[in-house]
C-alpha cells in the first residue's frame, strides 16, 4: 500500500502534474483552444456582450418573423394612432403599448420596433461583409509582407501609407451621392449595400494588414518556422501550416472591434442620406429622421441610439474579452 504524499502549497503549484500521477490521478491535456474559451467564460462582461450580438444577430436573421407577430411589417402606416393635428403618437413614451412596444414614428405612423428590426440587418449585413473583405485582403497582404520582406515588403507598405491617408468618408460621400439608376446589373438599395460594402471593405485592409505584418516579422524568426525551414518546407506550407494558425488570435480580435466601426459608419453614411435610402429601414436613417422632431417625440430619436450604442458597446466588449482570453499576458 502506498503511503500518502505530503507536499506544501508551493510544490502543489510549481509540479500539479507529478503530485496528480503520484495520487493516481488521470491527467487530461488541454488545447490552446480549449485554455482560451476557459478563460473567455469567466469574463462575464465579455459573455453578456456575446449574447447581445447574438440576440442581434438573431432579430436581424428573423426579422420577419417577429414582426409578423409584434409591431407589423416595416412600411405600415398607423394614422388612426396619431394626434390629427400635432401628427405625433398619442400617449407616453411615443405611443408605446403591447402591439408598438417601442412606440410609433411621428407623422407617418410606422411601428419603431419594426424598423429597428429591419435596420438591423441593413447595418450587420455591410458591417460582416465589409470586416470580411478587409480582414481577406488584410492578413493575405500582411502576411506577404512580413514573411518575404524586401522590395515586396517595401511596395506593400507604401500602398498601406496610401490607402491610409485616402479620405475615405469623403469619397464614400462622394459615390454615394452619385448612386442613380442602374450599374453592375443592379439597382436601389441592393446597388448602395453592394458599393458600400465594397468601399468600406476595400479602404480598411490597411489597419488589419499592419497588424498581421508586425505579428509575421516576429513569427517568421521563431524557432519552429526555422525548425520547418531546416525541414525542407515550403514558404507555402510554412504560411499556411506554421505561421496562420498563430495568427487566428489578432485576426480574430481585430475583426470584433472592426466589426462595430464598419457598423457606425454605415450609420453615418444613412443618416447623411447617401447610405440606404427611405422606405428601407436603417438605423442612421431613422436618426436622421428623428432629428426635426426630437422636442416634440423624443422617443424616436432615442430608440435607434439607444440600439446603436448597445451593440457597438457589445462588440467593443467582446473583443476585449476574446483579446483577453487569447493572450492573456496583454492583461
Amino acid at each position: 500500500m502506498t503511503a500518502p504524499i505530503e507536499t506544501t502549497g508551493v510544490a502543489r503549484e510549481a509540479h500539479p502534474e507529478a503530485i496528480a500521477e503520484a495520487a493516481g490521478v488521470r491527467i487530461e491535456g488541454r488545447s490552446l483552444g480549449q485554455i482560451a474559451w476557459a478563460r473567455f467564460r469567466r469574463d462575464r462582461v465579455a459573455m453578456a456582450g456575446g449574447v447581445v450580438i447574438i440576440l442581434m444577430v438573431l432579430i436581424a436573421i428573423f426579422a420577419p418573423l417577429i414582426t409578423d407577430v409584434i409591431g407589423g411589417g416595416p412600411t405600415e402606416y398607423h394614422d388612426d394612432l396619431l394626434d390629427p393635428v400635432l401628427n405625433i403618437p398619442t400617449g407616453s413614451f411615443g405611443g408605446a403599448s403591447w402591439d408598438h412596444p417601442l412606440g410609433l414614428e411621428p407623422v407617418n405612423g410606422r411601428d419603431i420596433f419594426s424598423r429597428i428590426c429591419y435596420g438591423a440587418r441593413v447595418s450587420m449585413l455591410v458591417a460582416f461583409l465589409a470586416t470580411l473583405l478587409s480582414v481577406v485582403l488584410g492578413v493575405v497582404l500582411g502576411t506577404v509582407a512580413g514573411y518575404f520582406g524586401g522590395w515586396i515588403d517595401g511596395l506593400i507598405s507604401r500602398a498601406m501609407d496610401v490607402f491610409l491617408a485616402f479620405p475615405l468618408l469623403l469619397f464614400a460621400i462622394a459615390i454615394g451621392s452619385s448612386l442613380q439608376g442602374e450599374a453592375f446589373g443592379l439597382h436601389g438599395d441592393t446597388l448602395r449595400i453592394t458599393v458600400l460594402i465594397f468601399v468600406i471593405g476595400f479602404f480598411s485592409w490597411p489597419y488589419i494588414a499592419r497588424i498581421v505584418r508586425g505579428q509575421t516579422l516576429s513569427l517568421r524568426e521563431r524557432e519552429f518556422v526555422e525548425a520547418a525551414r531546416s525541414l525542407g518546407a515550403t514558404d507555402r506550407h510554412i504560411i499556411f501550416k506554421e505561421l496562420l494558425p498563430n495568427l487566428v488570435g489578432p485576426i480574430l480580435v481585430y475583426s470584433t472591434l472592426l466589426i462595430p466601426t464598419n457598423i457606425l459608419f454605415e450609420a453615418a453614411l444613412s443618416y447623411l442620406g447617401v447610405g440606404v435610402q427611405e422606405p428601407t429601414a436603417s438605423w442612421g436613417g431613422m436618426l436622421s429622421a428623428a432629428t426635426p422632431r426630437y422636442q416634440d417625440a423624443p422617443m424616436f430619436m432615442v430608440v435607434p441610439g439607444v440600439t446603436i450604442f448597445i451593440t457597438v458597446l457589445a462588440f467593443n466588449l467582446l473583443g476585449d474579452g476574446l483579446r483577453d482570453a487569447l493572450d492573456p499576458r496583454s492583461r
